[in-house]
């Protein structure tokens, strides 16, 4: 599985990977990237069929996702480094750190689940998009995203609407599969978890709540005035989260 990618900061300086949610690319996280970039040096990628990246040939789970994220690193010659992720992003920060303990230094996990809801719902939407494409799903995307006044959510709906149909319901399968819930004790990277306090697909209690709890010394922190795209719509609480938690657990030698 090939990932479009963006490689941004001095070469000399530690590694972050950005992780965007289901409907968005990379530019999901502009706002945070001027401060990430002063200190780290960031990769972002495309999901399958979104942004850059090409739509997928054959089903995958996320656990897929996340051996493409520790391929492409090994192609560019990066080994340790810190990961972010948001929603799926998020899912497959979590499988990363769990197949690839020593490589993954730092974990945040924002807005994210060890398991997003019953499958039934992700096959339903899965099997829409495949008839009507994203279109389908652009209507009622500001409201599942942000909270009632955030004013700029056409950018983030434009993602969505280019956004390739199967790519966009093959993540969707992919998301009705997983389930880490068992498995977070075994997390052994420090661990911020960030919940929006308004986040409807994956509000704190039951996801976030849930993820804090279950990995070993993971902090939490719900941001109010935040749905589920936190990091479009409170950028500047979410980037000073990250860099704390970075400052204090990523800040040694590069990847």
């Amino acid at each position: 599985m090939i990932l479009a990618h963006r490689l941004d900061g001095a070469e000399d300086a530690p590694v972050l990977v950005l992780g965007p949610s289901l409907g968005t690319t990379t530019d999901l996280w502009r706002h945070e990237m001027p401060a990430l970039t002063e200190r780290w040096r960031v990769l972002r990628y495309d999901l399958p069929g979104h942004g850059e990246s090409p739509a997928p040939a054959e089903p995958f789970t996320i656990e897929d996702l996340a051996a493409a994220i520790a391929d492409l690193l090994d192609r560019l010659g990066i080994g340790r480094v810190a990961y972010a992720g948001v929603s799926i992003g998020g899912a497959v920060g979590t499988a990363l750190a769990l197949s690839e303990p020593d490589r993954v230094a730092s974990l945040i996990l924002c807005c994210t689940s060890p398991r997003f809801g019953p499958p039934e719902g992700w096959h339903e939407r899965a099997s829409l998009v495949r008839r009507e494409g994203t279109a389908a799903l652009t209507g009622g995307a500001a409201a599942r995203w942000f909270t009632a006044g955030f004013d700029d959510s056409a950018p983030y709906v434009a993602m969505l609407a280019a956004a390739d149909p199967e790519g966009y319901a093959a993540c969707c399968d992919a998301l009705a599969r997983f389930d880490a819930t068992g498995r977070l004790g075994e997390v052994a990277a420090p661990t911020l978890v960030i919940a929006g306090a308004e986040d409807g697909p994956t509000p704190p209690a039951g996801h976030a709540e849930v993820l804090a709890a279950g990995i070993p010394g993971a902090g939490l922190l719900v941001l109010e005035r935040a749905g589920h795209l936190a990091v479009a719509e409170r950028p500047g609480p979410v980037t000073a989260a990250i860099t704390a938690h970075l400052d204090r657990t990523w800040k040694g030698q590069p990847g």
